[in-house]
């Protein structure tokens, strides 16, 4: 991770959050602004903290129980492997990079990339600008960055072609967040055409909400308080790697228990929630099935 002297304290202009910037964005920025402050960072997110000011950012998700309390450890531990699925896939030859509903999202900015990586992230206009009038001009870490102003309920594969996309380029894609508020048509219909731009040699990361955690007594309550605020976990697996089989992908869901920094942080919360709370959300990477 390459280091940076950018302060921490906001430089920006408070305004305020932009049409079609998700809550999950904010608590997302919030938990990677919190550790920054940590002696030995996982994720550091130099901009996590001027995001918040600019969006004037208060509280976190609605409620008080013990999956709000872990929910900040979880964003850096999913942040801190999403990172390092696409750096292994850039560094084993993809050079193409797409960030699909990247809100917030500094990974062109932060991460040591190999040379000659293209990455492209695909958002709504109003987040896009919002995130570039923060960023104020700072330098990519990857060979370029190209933005793509549409949601994904929209048409938009033809945009990311136009933005010098190459459907025949080994691509790693990025759905760390924003697949399951959509509803499963819709998450279908994105997984579909990713799979049709994608050649051999492509690879995803997404997160999927485990179906079968969901009516736990813990996790329950913390949906229902998303559902509140319009953030309700609408797409959810019972088999991931079943579905994602189901749509040309080879796929696999992480170990968390054998992740160093995972256990370090969520295993403070193991006594409090139990183990299936703990994993009520799937990291899941995969490549693609050939041939198609």
């Amino acid at each position: 991770m390459p280091e940076t002297t950018r302060p921490q304290s906001p430089s920006v202009p408070a305004a305020r959050a932009p049409e079609g910037l998700s809550h999950a964005a904010l608590w997302t920025s919030a938990a990677h602004a919190a550790e920054a402050l940590r002696p030995t960072p996982y994720v550091l997110d130099p901009w996590a903290a001027d995001f918040l000011h600019a969006a004037r950012f208060q509280g976190g998700p609605p409620g008080d129980g013990a999956m709000q309390r872990l929910l900040p450890d979880w964003q850096v531990v999913r942040s801190r492997f999403f990172d390092d699925y696409l750096l292994t896939a850039a560094r084993s030859g993809c050079r193409q990079v797409v960030v699909l509903g990247a809100g917030l999202d500094t990974r062109a900015f932060r991460l040591d990339w190999p040379t000659g990586v293209h990455l492209f992230e695909v958002e709504v206009p109003s987040v896009l600008a919002f995130k570039d009038r923060v960023l104020d001009g700072s330098p990519v870490t990857c060979g370029r960055r190209s933005t793509v102003g549409a949601g994904l309920t929209e048409a938009w594969d033809e945009e990311l072609v136009a933005a010098g996309f190459d459907p025949a380029r080994p691509t790693a894609w990025l759905c760390e967040a924003p697949l399951y508020f959509l509803e499963p048509d819709a998450v279908a219909t994105v997984v579909t055409t990713m799979t049709e731009l994608s050649a051999e040699g492509s690879t995803f990361g997404a997160e999927c909400v485990n179906s079968q955690a969901v009516d736990s007594p813990l996790v329950a309550p913390f949906l229902n308080a998303l559902a509140t605020i319009g953030a309700a976990w609408n797409w959810q697996l019972a088999d991931p790697e079943k579905w994602w089989a189901e749509h040309g992908w080879d796929a696999r869901v992480a170990d968390l228990f054998t992740l160093p920094y995972a256990m370090e942080r969520l295993s403070l919360y193991l006594p409090l929630v139990g183990e299936a709370a703990a994993k009520c959300a799937f990291l899941t990477t995969g490549t693609l099935r050939g041939p198609r």
